[in-house]
């Protein structure tokens, strides 16, 4: 069993992407220390097997929680997807019952009556969000009434990280990928973007698609989604420090970590190099 004293948020993620889940998150709930983890070494974790996702996503979890994290969110649609159920259901129960892991697709599925006026849902993600269809399975369960229509980007993160996400070759990429999707089905009226770098395409995403399609942005519903856990559950916020700090730490270089980090966090970041 673990040590039960109070400690920061944890938000993990395989590179930067959950870099803007963490940003919203800390303008939503300032007061909170958080600590960053990004396993940038192994990155991307999109294109990897259910078992390799699901290890190195423990690995960091584990890591996190023996920094003193209570709870730790996987601000990673990919890890969310292949490694956060069986974490949740096979390995917290051994490693301290008390703790705990949440990612970002749940919160995300559970607010869609609010957006479609249709019941048609776009997503697009990375090849293994999209191949693991955890949206679909969790939609199908939350709203069985809806139509889900997925499609894999797999250029859009390589953009991002390439400081090219206002290229042509961005827009390119970005009109064909949405441009396929809406053939798929043109009658989708709420987009789903799961994958934490897309918001740094979303002027791009917004000139490519409908005027009535509304897009949804993954920082501010799980933020809200957190603030309502913590409102609801008082043990675990008792658990977590309020100092309003971050630290930032990364399995890769730790000046390219900072450097790209900055983009993302719109504040210049200094982040540690960590072994997992």
């Amino acid at each position: 069993m673990l040590s039960a004293v109070p400690g920061p948020i944890g938000v993990f993620d395989s590179g930067f992407g959950g870099l803007t889940i963490l940003r919203d998150i800390r303008r939503r709930l300032p007061q909170y220390d958080y600590l960053f983890l990004g396993d940038n070494a192994r990155a991307p974790y999109g294109t990897r097997s259910f078992d390799v996702v699901y290890r190195f996503t423990l690995q960091a979890v584990r890591y996190l929680f023996d920094c003193g994290c209570q709870l730790v969110i996987l601000a990673c649609n990919t890890a969310s997807a292949k490694a956060l159920r069986t974490i949740q259901q096979c390995d917290l129960p051994e490693i301290d019952p008390a703790r705990r892991v949440l990612g970002v697709i749940r919160p995300t599925v559970e607010i869609l009556p609010e957006f479609t006026r249709n019941g048609h849902i776009g997503i697009v993600g990375t090849p293994g969000t999209v191949a693991s269809r955890s949206y679909d399975i969790e939609i199908g369960k939350m709203h069985p009434s809806m139509t889900v229509t997925s499609h894999a980007c797999p250029m859009w993160v390589p953009l991002v990280e390439n400081r090219e996400a206002s290229s042509p070759g961005a827009r390119y990429f970005v009109e064909r990928d949405l441009g396929r999707l809406l053939d798929a089905d043109p009658q989708i009226d709420t987009l789903i973007l799961g994958c934490t770098h897309y918001p740094l395409l979303i002027d791009t995403i917004q000139e490519a698609i409908p005027s009535g399609v509304r897009v949804l942005s993954q920082g501010s519903i799980v933020a809200d989604s957190l603030a309502d856990y913590l409102r609801r559950h008082p043990d675990m916020a008792s658990r977590c420090t309020e100092g309003a700090s971050v630290q930032y730490l990364t399995t890769e270089s730790a000046d390219r970590f900072s450097s790209l980090a900055s983009l993302f966090m719109d504040t210049p970041v200094e982040a540690r190099q960590i072994e997992l």
